[in-house]
């Protein structure tokens, strides 16, 4: 290769990042009222992140909303604020407790909230009218996910079909749906978690702390360390105490596990997710170890 072919060759994260930013053009251009989904976790982080590159010095033309479980860890919510303020966006909450509340949904018995986001998002949805869903979804976190195209067409109840699902030839996206349809679009499906830390290092993008190991009082479940709450937890036979950890990814605290660590740093951070063998979701998330089936359980059923 010649200096001058390599000087214009992309390096893996400068490829990654122009098919984001093409995928967010592209929605704004066939779509007419997308939506970011937006929790405050490093994925959505990253995903604001690109869609504001993609339209700057303007505001990206979407709005965001965030599926509130009411057992968020408190440091990403005002993370998810923080961040929200300062770029002058327009959040949507739509509420677990609130569908609780009004007897629409019924606690589970492991007091874990994440199974039950589907209602309110597929509501909001169909409140807002949103014909196009950004979502943080990888296709290395899990099986379900793998499977899934960057352009998902979902039915009118939300619900995906492995079936329907079109072929994604180079950058061609098909976001055609009938009335009441809408399209899940995951613009970092090609990333791994590698990729998105890399990406946070080279952007110096800034991510709750919790994300960084610190003393946090956690008791074992399940071969996890999860955070003491209203969810309820712990139990009798459970000892709290306090380990040095951070969380890989965050969602609801009943079913979110945090590892030991003493990565500190981005740099860190990298190296510790370098050497590692399991992906972040196989660790650390409960709700995903249910069934064999459950992640694609629940997306056949509307979530995310």
């Amino acid at each position: 290769m010649t200096t001058a072919a390599r000087a214009f060759t992309l390096s893996h994260l400068d490829a990654l990042e122009s098919e984001a930013v093409h995928i967010f053009r592209e929605v704004a251009g066939e779509f007419e009222r997308p939506v970011i989904l937006f929790s405050g976790g490093k994925d959505s982080i990253v995903m604001l992140h690109l869609a504001l590159k993609a339209f700057a010095p303007a505001p990206p033309p979407f709005e965001l909303l965030h599926v509130d479980t009411g057992h968020n860890f408190p440091e990403v919510l005002t993370h998810r604020d923080r961040t929200v303020a300062q770029h002058g966006l327009r959040l949507h909450v739509a509420s677990v407790q609130d569908f609780i509340d009004r007897g629409e949904l019924r606690e589970r018995p492991d007091g874990t909230r994440n199974p039950l986001q589907t209602v309110p998002l597929n509501a909001a949805i169909e409140q807002h009218r949103f014909d196009a869903v950004f979502g943080g979804g990888r296709r290395d976190e899990e099986k379900a996910r793998a499977k899934e195209r960057i352009f998902s067409l979902r039915d009118e109840f939300g619900g995906w079909d492995p079936r329907r699902q079109r072929p994604e030839l180079w950058n061609l996206y098909n976001g055609r749906h009938s009335l009441g349809e809408h399209v899940r679009v995951f613009p970092l499906s090609n990333w791994t978690e590698l990729d998105v830390w890399q990406y946070i290092a080279r952007e110096k993008i800034e991510l709750p702390a919790i994300y960084y190991a610190h003393e946090r009082e956690v008791f074992a479940r399940n071969g996890m360390w999860l955070a003491p709450g209203e969810w309820g937890g712990p139990k009798e036979d459970e000892r709290v105490e306090k380990r040095l950890v951070r969380y890989r990814t965050v969602g609801d605290m009943s079913c979110t596990g945090a590892v030991d660590s003493d990565a500190a740093t981005v740099a860190a951070v990298i190296s510790e997710i370098t050497a590692s063998r399991r992906t972040e979701r196989g660790a650390t998330r409960a709700d995903d170890k249910l069934s064999e089936t459950a992640m694609e359980d629940r997306k056949r059923e509307g979530y995310f």
